[in-house]
C-alpha cells in the first residue's frame, strides 16, 4: 500500500487526508458531497486555499476520485493545483489539512503587499 495516490497531474490526496474526509462525510450523513478545493490570489505564498464540502457541479470542474472520496477543482483553480499534495496532520502541535503546492511562490516578500 502506498502512502498516497500519485498521478502525473492534478491534486494528490494522501491516504490520511482521504480517510479524514471520508470520516467527515460519514458524520455529515450525506453521500452527495465532494471535497471542493479552490484557489484565490493572496496569502504569504501568493495563493490562498479554500477547502469545503460541496454538492454543486460547475461547468469545467476537474473531478478526481481517491478511494471513494471525490475531489473537485474549478477550471480556474486547477492549473494552480497541479502536483499539489493535500495531507491531514494530527499531532499534539497541529491538527488539520495541509497543502504542499509546488506552484506557490513560497515567499512573503510580495511586492504589492505594502504600499
Amino acid at each position: 500500500m502506498t502512502a498516497e495516490t500519485t498521478t502525473s497531474e492534478g491534486i494528490v490526496l494522501t491516504d490520511a487526508a482521504a480517510s479524514k474526509v471520508k470520516a467527515l462525510l460519514d458524520a455529515e450523513g450525506r453521500d452527495d458531497l465532494t471535497l471542493r478545493i479552490a484557489v484565490q490570489p493572496g496569502g504569504c505564498s501568493g495563493l490562498r486555499y479554500q477547502l469545503f464540502f460541496d454538492d454543486r457541479s460547475l461547468d469545467g470542474d476537474v473531478i478526481k476520485d481517491f478511494d471513494g472520496v471525490g475531489v473537485v477543482t474549478d477550471r480556474m483553480s486547477a492549473p494552480y493545483l497541479g502536483g499539489a499534495t493535500i495531507d491531514f496532520v494530527d499531532t499534539i502541535e497541529k491538527q488539520g489539512f495541509t497543502i504542499d503546492n509546488p506552484n506557490a511562490t513560497g515567499s512573503c516578500a510580495c511586492g504589492d503587499s505594502f504600499h
